[in-house]
C-alpha cells in the first residue's frame, strides 16, 4: 500500500511540475498533461516571476529527489566553483551516487537508486558506500558489490531493463559494463550532457533574490 501511496504522489507531482518523474508516471502523464485539482485543465492564470523561479527549483529538487536543505548545500557549493552557478549546481548533483547509480542503469528511478545505496549494495573504488549524497570524483569506480549481484533486482538491471526504461542513452563521462554492474566516471559531467529539464539559471536566482 505504501508503494501506491508513493506512486501516486509521484505522478500527482509530475502532473503539477510538467514533466514525468519515473517511468511509472510517464503513462498517467500522457493522459492527463495538466495539474492536478478540479481547476487543472482550466487556463492558468498569469504567474509571477516568483513563481516561475519557484517552479524550476522545484523541477531540479524532484529529478534528484532532494530536500530543501540538500539542494541549498548543493548550491552553496556550487558558488564556490569557477564558472556559471546553475551549470556547476547541476555538475554537482550529478556526481551524486545515487545519481551515478541511476545514470549507469543499475537503477530503474532516483528514488531506486537512493535504495540501492542505503541498502549497502554498492561499492566506491572497492569500498562500501551507503551515504547517497556521497560525491563521485573522476577516475573513481562504482559497482554493485559482488555478493549483492546474483540478486533478482540486479540481474534485471544487468540485462539492461533499467536502462532501456529511461529516455536518454548512457553519458559519455560514464565507462559503464552493465553486465559486471561496474562504471567509472571518467571525468566531470556538463550541464549539455545531462538529462535533467530544467532552466539553471532561474533556479540561481530563486535562491540569489
Amino acid at each position: 500500500m505504501t508503494s501506491v501511496r508513493r506512486a501516486r504522489r509521484q505522478v500527482r507531482e509530475s502532473r503539477a511540475l510538467g514533466l514525468a518523474l519515473t517511468p511509472k508516471a510517464v503513462k498517467y502523464f500522457d493522459r492527463r498533461p495538466y495539474p492536478p485539482g478540479e481547476h487543472g485543465r482550466g487556463r492558468r492564470r498569469t504567474e509571477s516571476d516568483y513563481a516561475i523561479r519557484l517552479r524550476e527549483k522545484q523541477r531540479l529538487r524532484a529529478q534528484y529527489g532532494l530536500r530543501e536543505k540538500q539542494i541549498v548545500r548543493a548550491f552553496q557549493d556550487a558558488r564556490k566553483q569557477p564558472g556559471l552557478t546553475g551549470e556547476a549546481l547541476v555538475e554537482l548533483l550529478e556526481c551524486r551516487l545515487d545519481a551515478v547509480v541511476l545514470r549507469s542503469g543499475f537503477a530503474r528511478t532516483i528514488y531506486q537508486a537512493r535504495q540501492v545505496v542505503v541498502h549497502r549494495h554498492v561499492l566506491v573504488d572497492g569500498k562500501l558506500v551507503d551515504r547517497p549524497s556521497y560525491r563521485v570524483k573522476p577516475g573513481m569506480v562504482v559497482m554493485i558489490k559482488p555478493k549483492s549481484q546474483p540478486l533478482v533486482p540486479f540481474q534485471v538491471a544487468a540485462a539492461g531493463a533499467h536502462r532501456d526504461a529511461q529516455v536518454w542513452q548512457i553519458p559519455d563521462y560514464l565507462d559503464v559494463n552493465l553486465e559486471r554492474l561496474r562504471a567509472q566516471l571518467v571525468r566531470a559531467p556538463k550541464r549539455a550532457e545531462v538529462p535533467v529539464t530544467c532552466d539553471v539559471q532561474l533556479v540561481v536566482e530563486h535562491y540569489s533574490r
